[in-house]
């Protein structure tokens, strides 16, 4: 990475721009879009640093995603996932400590290949039960929390890359909407502040990153305002199918590089 942000041609600034803006989107509409933040992030900087940069501007999402939806949480969803997700937390940090750079962007376009995977066998599994196929969540409850805690425990650890696995689990638990976006607004607010003092331990953060964050801060923000007026007018069915397309072309670019 460059010894300062200015150091980046106006292609990168560009990208890193939009993937700002996506961050702010999903925090206050979609929860999940920042995969393709997560795929831009890593493909223009190092794997690492990508993750302490990012990490950054999910908390400023949290804010206005707390700002919208702070009342709406259902806390015993939320306290039944800590031991899972503190477990996957854990074996994130370990990861990160061990592994090289080359291995974690790696490790990132793989995981996020996973999560469109599991995004397009609930598609499947919704279509059948619309058919009249049979399916009971309840029988897996606790093998879902256990699953998809400790996966977006270590996803959100290594890669910043939880949003689609829990989105998943807040939709198998059939949380109304306003419940679904403050409960999920309440989980990544407290997970990202757990996660902070972990990624500034393993060297994440840098002054260069820090500079970097600064600068991508408004887009941050106009992503938030803007995601609440895409919310209310933009077909929801097609977005999503956008956004899986845009995931696999960016996880498909970090396996070869």
């Amino acid at each position: 990475m460059p010894l300062s942000p200015f150091d980046l041609p106006p292609a990168t600034w560009a990208l890193l721009a939009f993937a700002a803006v996506l961050v702010g989107v999903s925090k206050t509409a979609l929860p999940g879009i920042n995969t393709i933040s997560i795929a831009i992030f890593a493909a223009v900087l190092p794997a690492k640093a990508s993750t302490g940069a990012l990490l950054l501007l999910l908390i400023v999402g949290d804010v206005f995603a707390l700002i919208s939806y702070r009342r709406e949480a259902d806390w015993r969803a939320l306290v039944k996932l800590i031991p899972f997700t503190a477990l996957g937390l854990v074996c994130g940090a370990v990861f990160l400590a061990l592994a090289e750079d080359t291995w974690v962007r790696r490790l990132i376009g793989g995981i996020l290949l996973c999560l469109i995977a599991i995004n397009l066998t609930q598609r499947w599994q919704r279509h059948r039960r619309a058919a009249g196929g049979s399916g009971s969540p309840e029988r897996a409850a606790l093998a879902a929390r256990v699953g998809y805690g400790s996966l977006g425990g270590f996803t959100t650890m290594v890669a910043n890359a939880g949003g689609p696995v829990m989105s998943l689990y807040f939709l198998t638990a059939r949380l109304p909407v306003k419940t679904f976006l403050g409960t999920a607004a309440w989980f990544f607010a407290v997970i990202n502040l757990v996660k902070l003092p972990i990624s500034a331990g393993l060297g994440l953060f840098t002054t260069t990153t820090l500079q970097l964050d600064l600068l991508l801060v408004p887009g941050v923000v106009i992503g938030a305002f803007v995601g609440r007026w895409i919310a209310a007018r933009i077909r929801q069915q097609a977005f999503e199918w956008a956004v899986i397309a845009g995931t696999a072309l960016g996880a498909l670019y970090l396996l070869m590089r």
